[in-house]
């Protein structure tokens, strides 16, 4: 019987979240994804955003001073999908990727008219280097108190603040919706940002909040690629959440 089996109540669980097959079937789908929808000849050319560049055109827009979006928007994704899966494993790459990713999609996230992002992503830049540094010390799961509930609460006022703000300050798209959908999404990562970088058991209930909002979003919006991509995260999250919980940190499992 190997160590894992011994050490941990929900084996299982346990190996499907340490797989590499996941990792490399999330990176794929996400890659596939991204393709599907072109986000690949997708350019910022002149102050605007250009879709559908045919692709043997793409080289001359970036000589010209294009900004890929696209292919770092793809790039992004798959490097953050495997951020996510390293975090879960309590790998602590995890978050020092979270930290480039981090950077990249700020950037992106600012050229696609969300002008918030100029404060919201500074902050999770520093949520994330927090967590990388904290986890170095070696710090292990810890149990739901009174702090978690503070944590969500406080991370949905600031992110509802931050992103009127930055509306407010910067422009952009500032329809309702958009902005409501904004500060929520954002409220609840930057919640479990925090709480990932704390290290509490119930971090992955947040996300998995996060991917059933993006995935009855998507749902509405006929949006299959993405429906698919969301199903693959939610799964993702919640057996993250069950092993976490129930099977706690790793105790000499490598990856």
């Amino acid at each position: 019987m190997d160590q894992t089996t011994v050490l941990v109540k929900r084996p299982i669980i346990r190996k499907i979240v340490l797989s590499p097959y996941m990792d490399l079937f999330g990176a794929l789908l996400v890659l596939v994804i991204s393709l599907v929808r072109s986000f690949h000849t997708t350019i910022y050319y002149q102050g605007a955003i250009q879709f559908d560049i045919p692709l043997d055109q793409l080289w001359t827009y970036f000589m010209e001073g294009a900004y890929p979006l696209g292919i770092l928007s793809t790039i992004g994704a798959v490097f953050s999908l495997l951020s996510t899966r390293l975090v879960g494993k309590q790998n602590n790459w995890g978050n020092f990727i979270g930290i480039l990713t981090t950077i990249n999609s700020g950037t992106n996230d600012y050229l696609f008219d969300n002008r918030s992002a100029v404060i919201t992503y500074p902050l999770t830049f520093m949520i994330t280097t927090f967590g990388t540094y904290n986890w170095t010390t070696g710090i292990k799961l810890r149990d739901r108190d009174r702090g978690y509930y503070i944590i969500l609460f406080v991370s949905m006022v600031v992110a509802y603040i931050l992103v009127f703000l930055g509306f407010h300050l910067f422009g952009g798209r500032q329809d309702w919706l958009f902005a409501n959908v904004v500060a929520i999404t954002f409220g609840l990562s930057l919640g479990a940002n925090v709480l990932s970088a704390l290290k509490y058991k119930e971090t992955w209930w947040s996300w998995v909040i996060y991917n059933i909002v993006q995935l009855v979003k998507n749902a509405l919006q006929a949006n299959l690629a993405n429906v698919v991509k969301y199903i693959f995260y939610l799964f993702n999250a919640a057996i993250t959440l069950i092993d976490w919980r129930f099977n706690g940190d790793r105790l000499g499992e490598s990856d």
